[in-house]
């Protein structure tokens, strides 16, 4: 009990709450900017860290880590880009609402749907740490493809009005997603003799250009077309409250986006792209009559936005308990901790338990600091409505470009950015799924590994499924999850473009 009282004194030091702030306002920043990711600005922090007690470093990079996930929505809402790959669900439900004059609603159910998510990933770390890390710790390669499979239904979800055209953009994804060294023999594979494509294609120059560059060109397209500043969102009605009756109608959908954010966090590799797009799915294939996801949808906002931020302290588990990172930002903290002669693992809780109790405290401050400064900030944010889109189009098109550069320090990846954004206005235009892709080129480079693995493991024969009872059951929850979302759905006869009030 005295190291949970003085860690928590540590945590409510006003140094600590300081640099908490200053994280989770940096990490709003970060979020918001198109190109910019959380990943980098962890990177660039770690030398500030230098200087400060372990609680602090670590709560100001946790405050990064944490904001930079809520602030992703404010642009994904307004202006129908994502700063962050993971809030490219929030366009879906996000952009048409505010289109409709409800930015400020959305804007509001985002941020305390983040700020509730973050807060049930974090008691899921405080209080299942120990014995999920050594569940993760037990997925190994045959485990990890039978969740890479089951991640594949969510295209199937999420393929829209024709499941054919939905099909073939996720297989385009994966397609794109086998460019670079073959991590066996080397080999390159559709490299075209580019040296640049050797590690791949960046995920950031294929989600910034797929959606945010092409949602630009269509914009632009709209404006030139009508010859007015149709592209801007709506202005701000009486409507664009959000009560406690919007508010408790989205609640069990934030509930139940929380939990699948907490247990995707708890998975090391899958991140907060996969439980963007699977608390989605599930929300949409959960929608009562007259729920239209994807034309102005509270709970898809609250959906994505939920899981996005259940994630992040659900991923520290693997590292707190085992020293394992289960994400990329946990990885990043590793170092920021070796910096300061503390070595995560099983024995941190018995060696330095003021310390880890100081983290938890911290990381429950980031998360009202989430609620305090989105709240206060939301008013400023949504100024962006009444921008014309004779503005919003060049800058953002300016962030995408110097993002995209910045992000690798290459000409090439601006090229491939906009190449990739031309392939989105492509797609769009055709009615082929963006999301549908996306989900495919996330997934690929992990399910190709774990599949090869697996292989190995295996020797290749079905019959070894059978001492791996754990992929079997996931494998049979994919069967039949994909069973279900290929089930027609039956409609109201009052579910028309006229009698939903959402069309």
């Amino acid at each position: 009990m005295d190291a949970v009282l003085l860690g928590l004194g540590d945590a409510l030091a006003p140094v600590t709450v300081l640099f908490v702030f200053l994280g989770v306002l940096l990490g709003y920043v970060i979020g918001v900017l198109p190109g910019l990711n959380r990943p980098a600005a962890l990177a660039i922090a770690i030398p500030i860290s230098y200087w400060l007690t372990p609680v602090a470093a670590v709560g100001f990079l946790i405050g990064i880590a944490k904001a930079s996930g809520a602030g992703g929505a404010t642009t994904a809402i307004l202006i129908n880009t994502p700063g962050e790959p993971n809030a490219a669900v929030t366009c879906l439900d996000g952009y048409p609402l505010a289109r409709a004059g409800k930015a400020k609603q959305a804007l509001k159910v985002a941020l305390y749907g983040s700020v509730i998510g973050d807060l049930i990933g974090t008691l899921a770390l405080i209080l299942l740490a120990r014995p999920l890390a050594t569940l993760a710790l037990g997925f190994g390669p045959v485990e990890m493809s039978a969740v890479m499979i089951l991640a594949l239904t969510f295209i199937a979800a999420l393929a829209g009005k024709s499941l054919f055209r939905g099909l073939a953009a996720g297989a385009f994804g994966l397609l794109c997603a086998t460019v670079g060294l073959d991590v066996e023999s080397g080999t390159p594979r559709l490299t075209f003799g580019q040296v640049e494509l050797f590690d791949g294609i960046p995920l950031l120059a294929v989600t910034v250009g797929m959606l945010a560059l092409s949602e630009m060109i269509i914009q632009a397209e709209e404006v030139i077309g009508r010859r007015a500043d149709t592209a801007t969102v709506a202005a701000g009605g009486a409507d664009d409250r959000l009560g406690w009756t919007q508010f408790r109608r989205v609640l069990p959908t934030i509930l139940q986006s929380s939990l699948v954010g907490t247990a995707i966090g708890l998975l090391p590799g899958l991140g907060p792209t996969v439980a963007s797009f699977a608390s989605y799915a599930l929300a949409k294939r959960m929608a009562k009559p007259g729920e239209e996801f994807g034309k102005g949808e509270l709970k898809g906002v609250a959906a994505a936005e939920t899981a996005d931020n259940a994630v992040v302290p659900a991923s520290f588990v693997p590292l707190f308990a085992l020293g394992l990172p289960g994400s990329v930002s946990a990885a990043i903290l590793i170092a920021a901790l070796t910096i300061h002669g503390v070595t995560p693992g099983p024995r941190l809780f018995e060696e330095q338990p003021r310390l880890i109790y100081g983290i938890f405290g911290a990381m429950m401050v980031a998360a009202v600091m989430m609620l305090v400064v989105g709240r206060i900030g939301l008013v400023a944010f949504a100024q962006l409505t009444r921008v014309p889109a004779t503005i919003i189009v060049p800058v953002v098109t300016m962030l995408c470009l110097v993002g995209a550069y910045l992000e690798s320090k290459s000409v090439f990846a601006v090229g491939l950015m906009v190449g990739f954004g031309l392939v989105g206005y492509l797609m769009h235009r055709f009615d082929y799924s963006r999301v549908t892709f996306l989900i495919g080129f996330v997934i690929g480079p992990q399910l190709e590994l774990s599949v090869r693995q697996a292989l190995i493991i295996t020797e290749g024969k079905v019959s070894s499924l059978a001492h791996h009872p754990a992929a079997l059951v996931v494998l049979a929850i994919a069967l039949a999850a994909a069973v279900y979302v290929l089930l027609p759905t039956k409609k109201p006869a009052t579910q028309g473009s006229e009698g939903n009030p959402l069309g």
